[in-house]
């Protein structure tokens, strides 16, 4: 596995990514650590031909972004050209609005979304979907996680499974990877850790998550970048902590 499968989600560091300017003097320090690619999301403002030469200046590759799901029903042709300008074969959307956090939306959702998938599947993009606890709040007998994955078309939707968040969400993150087996071309991965009574996000091998388990199910589901997000960090800042998780990765055997 080379070293390019690990990636840096720039969520992570989106306080220091608002201007033109942050955004040149940042890319440079997520290279430094070692990152061969990262995911796009939460930039400001910057053309894309400009963001493009800062990221090959650096060599780094982007491997995914996230767009706004609005973004994607209004303005597909502009996504695709963006991510054709980057070399991105890979759009996931963040979360999914309120408004279909329901028993009827959540099967609604998942055939909205699954038509915007098969259209950028047509232009050789590839839509996916990624996770927080919401979605595994009972709706009815079931969760809105399985709703979404059993209505939509699996060649058209895929999952990007974050760790974390189905864990919050009372889940098994090896076993809901598992369960996306060739529909999950990248994965989230952060910690957990309990403090007090409260649960926070920590970097990977730094927290109570089974790692063994989960990175074993990356590898038999198919997953192709492992991409390190901290949406929050606390005693460290987020630099710091996207170093340490991809330390921490080597050390498990991703290099």
């Amino acid at each position: 596995m080379s070293s390019s499968c690990i990636a840096a989600q720039l969520y992570t560091l989106r306080s220091q990514l608002r201007t033109p300017e942050e955004i040149a003097v940042t890319l440079p320090q997520v290279a430094k650590l070692g990152y061969r690619a990262v995911q796009l999301s939460a930039l400001g403002p910057i053309e894309t031909v400009e963001l493009k030469k800062i990221l090959d200046a650096e060599g780094l590759e982007v491997c995914a972004t996230h767009v706004s799901w609005e973004r994607l029903l209004t303005d597909l042709d502009g996504v695709v050209e963006e991510h054709e300008l980057l070399g991105c074969s890979y759009v996931a959307v963040g979360s999914m609005p309120a408004e279909y956090r329901n028993v009827e939306g959540y099967a609604r959702f998942a055939r909205e979304a699954s038509r915007v998938g098969a259209r950028m599947k047509e232009r050789g993009l590839t839509f996916g979907y990624h996770n927080h606890s919401f979605e595994f709040e009972r709706v009815g007998a079931t969760t809105g996680m399985e709703v979404l994955l059993a209505e939509s078309d699996a060649k058209s939707l895929a999952a990007e499974i974050d760790t974390y968040w189905v864990q919050h969400g009372g889940g098994d993150p090896a076993a809901w990877i598992r369960r996306c087996t060739g529909r999950i071309p990248a994965v989230h991965l952060k910690d957990m850790v309990i403090v007090g009574k409260e649960q926070r996000m920590a970097e990977v091998g730094e927290g109570n998550l089974n790692w063994p388990s989960i990175l074993e199910a990356c590898r038999d589901a198919g997953v192709r970048w492992y991409i390190v997000e901290q949406d929050q960090t606390y005693d460290r800042s987020p630099l710091e902590s996207l170093g340490i998780s991809l330390k921490n990765l080597k050390a498990m055997g991703l290099s």
